[in-house]
């Protein structure tokens, strides 16, 4: 794949040096421009778009935090930050890695790697659903990058998905072991078909069809598994079951 195009925004100009120069030692990333206003750096992402975007998560006027649920669809985040207490909450928006400052060069080019994998996910995804015929039919697999390689799954043999922290376990019908990959739960959840998958919990999401039965308490049955149905999204998956009559 061609390189990522890049963003750091920093209110602290060193900050912004040193990741200046990380990115340029790392071939496969391209700087596209640096900010020290995280105002003027959301209104030239909405027009640029870049691929990935250095972030700091305390600054004035608009944080890191709140930026980031701002960014385009096709943008991920890489949280710079000398605070460890917003680990937790990184992972919630579109976060793949988290940098915890001062930052050495070899933590900044595993989490660039880790955006280099996620893309190249994303790009086989995208290849294997290129339709090869005017008619074209609705895409059935995926790939995940698994111990260096990627390996094609089809979705019909998905049971559910479990994450854990910056990488999930892939739980399938036709093995016993989950595939493990490195990608967020939010990168995850944008890869598979959002008609035969739902998330169900921050750490859980379901194949629909997969769904054995629903307890009286709400927790839902999927092989062997019984999965909590957290209160986030109990809405959307309580529509989802009146829109095919099960009685709740």
């Amino acid at each position: 794949m061609t390189s990522l195009r890049c963003f750091v925004v920093d209110d602290e100009p060193l900050a912004v040096k040193m990741l200046e120069n990380f990115i340029a030692r790392t071939p496969f990333l391209e700087l596209v421009a640096s900010f020290t206003d995280p105002v003027l750096a959301l209104s030239e992402m909405r027009t640029q778009a870049p691929d990935l975007v250095f972030l700091d998560i305390q600054m004035p006027d608009l944080s890191g935090m709140e930026l980031s649920r701002m960014v385009p669809a096709g943008t991920r985040i890489i949280f710079t930050t000398a605070f460890k207490q917003y680990a937790f909450e990184s992972y919630e928006v579109s976060a793949l890695d988290f940098l915890l400052k001062p930052i050495r060069y070899q933590k900044f080019l595993e989490a660039a790697e880790k955006a280099r994998e996620w893309f190249a996910l994303k790009e086989a995804a995208t290849a294997s659903a290129t339709p090869a015929a005017p008619a074209p039919e609705a895409k059935t697999s995926t790939f995940f990058k698994v111990d260096g390689a990627l390996r094609k799954v089809e979705y019909d043999d998905i049971l559910f998905v479990e994450g854990m922290k910056d990488y999930v376990m892939v739980f399938l019908a036709s093995q016993k072991q989950p595939l493990v990959t490195h990608v967020t739960m939010k990168g995850m959840e944008e890869m598979l078909p959002a008609g035969q998958f739902m998330r169900i919990h921050r750490s859980f999401i379901v194949a629909l069809d997969k769904v054995a039965s629903v307890s009286g308490t709400g927790d839902v049955k999927v092989g062997d598994r019984l999965l909590h149905v957290s209160d986030a999204y109990r809405e959307a998956f309580d529509a989802y079951l009146r829109e095919y009559s099960i009685a709740r």
